[in-house]
């Protein structure tokens, strides 16, 4: 049987959910040897599905999102403080276009509108696949940020994290939530396979880890964040982060307790916005804790295969960004090198995407 449905078969049964890694204030000194302690959560179930798709699609598709050339150039990857963005090293990248803000609802509902293709969360389950768990379980769903009324062990974040079953990029929070009204929010619940179908109907692909770093930098050289070494510059909130006590109270000091529409913070020195915070994006490259000791040094497109130590087995892909569910007393991979990492049929509500093109839009 397939690894990964394998594990959703633990996974719903045991009422947890897929992570993806960041780090965790309490795991330190394991994150700056091999390790990376869990805490972010994507979600659900994968099953192979192909998108049709036409030249005349693809001229269709083409969304609105204004798209920002990024002149390639030579730059330090890889942080100091987490073990799997180590060693740091030098890395050029040539020149490519970004969407200047994360894909949005109204972005995607463009695309599934064309092809009426469906997400993976949305999917049916087949019975076959999963032998030994009961028909009643086998629903469509995906992982939701579901806060405790009070203060838990940072340790188990599944206190926090709900396979929530009718979850969706349309329920982003499940049957009674809705994107109406959130159309300029970053599209979540979206797994690999869908962020590369749309990118695909789009005319682009989603990023190397590379580029988006080197992109997420602007120019910048040594930073503790992407926008500079202050948390909060002139006593100002930056990006769609988490204040307050993690996971119960968000203080909501930057304005947003949850996701923030594109473009609510302000834009770096590339023309890109929100690289920082609101929502993790998806990476081209497999997901490898020593990818960097071995990591070519020109252009690179990451590793040729997926190992995570922790999930053997499992085919991950890096994210990027961190959300809105990242700050320093538990999760700190929104910082500068950091990496995330995702099984490649997993979604949340705090997971999304943007695009990268080769030649102009």
């Amino acid at each position: 049987m397939n690894k990964c449905k394998k594990r959703w078969i633990w996974l719903y049964v045991s009422g947890a959910v897929a992570v993806a890694s960041c780090h965790s204030a309490e795991d330190k000194s394991a994150s700056q040897k091999d390790s990376v302690a869990m805490c972010v959560s994507e979600g659900m179930p994968s099953r192979a599905a192909a998108v049709k798709r036409s030249q005349e699609s693809v001229l269709q598709g083409a969304d609105d999102a204004k798209m920002v050339f990024i002149k390639g150039g030579v730059f330090q990857m890889g942080s100091t403080d987490f073990g799997d963005s180590q060693p740091i090293h030098q890395v050029k990248v040539r020149d490519f276009w970004m969407d200047e803000h994360e894909v949005t609802n109204a972005q995607f509902a463009k695309f599934v509108e064309a092809t009426g293709y469906i997400t993976v969360a949305e999917r049916a389950l087949n019975p076959a696949d999963f032998p030994g768990v009961s028909r009643d379980l086998l629903v469509p769903g995906s992982a939701v940020f579901t806060p405790p009324q009070e203060r838990v062990d940072l340790n188990n974040h599944l206190q926090w994290w709900k396979y929530v079953p009718g979850a969706s990029w349309r329920q982003p929070k499940g049957p009674g939530s809705s994107i109406k009204g959130k159309e300029n929010e970053p599209v979540v619940q979206v797994s690999y396979e869908d962020a590369e179908a749309f990118a695909k109907w789009a005319g682009k692909r989603l990023p190397t880890e590379a580029e988006w770093e080197y992109a997420a930098r602007g120019g910048l050289v040594g930073k503790k964040y992407y926008w500079g070494d202050e948390l909060k510059p002139q006593g100002r909130w930056v990006a769609n982060t988490y204040q307050g006590d993690f996971p119960v109270s968000n203080a909501a000091e930057d304005g947003f307790v949850e996701l923030a529409p594109v473009k609510s913070f302000p834009v770096n020195a590339f023309g890109l916005y929100d690289m920082e915070g609101n929502v993790w994006e998806w990476c081209a490259d497999f997901y490898r804790p020593d990818a960097y000791e071995q990591a070519e040094s020109d252009n690179p497109r990451g590793p040729k295969d997926s190992y995570d130590p922790a999930e053997p087995g499992l085919v991950k892909r890096v994210q990027r960004g961190g959300s809105f569910l990242c700050n320093d007393q538990y999760c700190e991979r929104y910082k500068a090198g950091s990496r995330g990492k995702g099984e490649v049929s997993s979604a949340s509500n705090n997971l999304g995407f943007r695009c990268v093109q080769d030649k102009a839009p």
